[in-house]
């Protein structure tokens, strides 16, 4: 078998898991020429929380940030994070958004799509990997890796049969909760490879410790590539450090040979930069948490977690509430838990704990329940359908939710054009996503500070406050509608 190689995500996952998402631009431009230099088969520098960060925190136009890593960066695929029709938002956007976004980030020099749906449903991923194609760019179709009685070896196999007849270029596996143990990522990489004619890219965290382990038996199984960072960004809730990775295949005929010294310039210069930053980082998140194999919370959640509890006066509830979460996720059809269902099953489990079980329901896991997020892995539970239909009056999707929506790109030109902002394909997609951030940014009166060393730390979201479909506006205030005892209750919820 040939070498496996190594994609880099220091510069987007590494941050995301690790500090919050604030590392700048400026940041990153100093390390993105080593890096390049290296050899690593990608950069992960985009997508993901990145796009929100740019702009909420950073005072970034993030499409900016792209074009600067390239042209600093331009031998070494950069490779970005797109949540399906989700783009990099919470809710589901129609295809002529979606499709504005992928041309505008592909030629603002985008060169591999890693496009997931929270649910795992691929009709949720035509548009997206349709679009990247005829830009002329790579599409990486994930599988969302979980566990539970409906996720089986035999059902990845079949989606990753599915994205290759979508036309996706590649597969990746992607542990967002790093519970894969190796003897799953040996077998689910050998079926795939003996089934999917496509390169296979494993993708993990080391949350749960078991990150590095599985990648070895991946690449004894035959994976293409696996995805690393750099320390201070590696290891804990981010993915296994590069070095560390390097020094475990010492001796394998499959290492790859990456120059040592850069190496280590680049761990000189993120010591820096993870200091500088150390107002967004915490001990919590760079600790091995076995807690993530019983309860799959991906990333830091469960630290995240205990604070939001505190913030809603259940801190001594944090048990309860964690246990609450797998009843949750078997009544929505046993749904992975990735961005943004990790969020809505721990709003609801929450709740679920703290008015009664199902006694409130927030609008989003009632949109779960109705399909609009697509087709759940396995059932929703009849009882709790029957009640959310009730409720709301509406009867469940059976179609790809996506085809009810209607084109929507032209309508966010107009707006554009109303509060005098540009009405190009980059500023209109944003500002579908972001609107008060980019006219904040356009207009030069951001609403937040550049993230500083000194600065103090960003909230965590409360577990009352995730952003359904129908009630997103992108602002400082998101909409939320909760449901008690068949009682409907609109609510404005800050964004933090």
């Amino acid at each position: 078998m040939p070498r496996v190689t190594f994609n880099n995500t220091v510069l987007r996952d590494g941050h995301q898991s690790l500090a919050a998402t604030r590392m700048t631009t400026a940041q990153m431009l100093a390390a993105a020429p080593i890096l390049d230099e290296i050899g690593f088969s990608g950069l992960e520098t985009w997508g993901g929380a990145t796009v929100d960060s740019c702009l909420r925190y950073l005072n970034e136009n993030p499409f900016d940030r792209l074009r600067a890593l390239k042209k600093v960066a331009p031998k070494t695929p950069q490779i970005m994070l797109l949540r399906g029709q989700n783009i990099v938002q919470y809710t589901s956007f129609p295809d002529d958004v979606v499709e504005a976004f992928i041309r505008a980030d592909a030629a603002a020099g985008q060169d591999v799509f890693r496009i997931f749906d929270a649910l795992n449903d691929t009709r949720n991923l035509i548009t997206s990997i349709r679009t990247v194609r005829d830009c002329g760019k790579h599409a990486r179709g994930e599988i969302c890796y979980t566990t539970s009685p409906v996720h089986t070896i035999e059902a990845f196999i079949k989606m990753g049969v599915e994205l290759e007849e979508l036309g996706c270029h590649s597969i990746g596996i992607k542990d967002m909760s790093g519970i894969m143990t190796p003897h799953v990522a040996y077998n689910l990489v050998k079926e795939l490879k003996r089934k999917v004619g496509l390169p296979v890219t494993l993708h993990t965290h080391d949350t749960a410790g078991l990150g590095a382990a599985a990648y070895l038996a991946a690449i004894e199984a035959g994976v293409d590539a696996v995805e690393t960072s750099i320390v201070p960004f590696a290891n804990g809730t981010s993915q296994p450090d590069t070095v560390r990775m390097l020094a475990l295949l010492d001796g394998n005929p499959r290492r790859p040979d990456y120059d040592p010294a850069l190496l280590q310039q680049l761990r000189v210069h993120f010591e820096d930069v993870y200091q500088q930053l150390s107002a967004f980082t915490s001990p919590a998140n760079e600790r091995i948490d076995s807690d993530i194999l019983v309860f799959q919370v991906p990333g830091g959640m469960l630290s995240n977690f205990r604070n939001q509890l505190a913030e809603q006066g259940m801190a001594d509830k944090f048990d309860e509430v964690v246990r609450e979460i797998p009843v949750v996720r078997e009544a929505l059809g046993w749904i992975p838990l990735v961005t943004p269902t990790s969020q809505i099953v721990g709003t609801q489990a929450m709740m679920n704990i703290k008015f009664g079980r199902w006694k409130m329901i927030c609008q989003p896991a009632q949109d779960i329940a109705l399909g609009k997020y697509g087709k759940a892995p396995g059932p929703i539970n009849p009882e709790i359908l029957a009640m959310v239909e009730k409720q709301t009056g509406s009867k469940a999707v059976t179609g790809r939710p996506a085809d009810l929506l209607a084109p929507g790109l032209e309508g966010y030109r107009s707006q554009c054009a109303a509060k005098g902002l540009p009405v190009d394909d980059e500023t209109a997609v944003l500002f579908a996503m972001f609107p008060q951030q980019v006219e904040a940014l356009v207009k030069g009166t951001p609403a937040a500070p550049p993230a500083v060393a000194k600065a103090p730390p960003a909230p965590a979201p409360t577990p009352a406050a995730p952003v359904s479909p129908a009630h997103s506006n992108g602002g400082a205030v998101r909409r939320m509608v909760l449901t008690i005892d068949g009682q409907r209750h609109e609510v404005g919820v800050e964004k933090l």
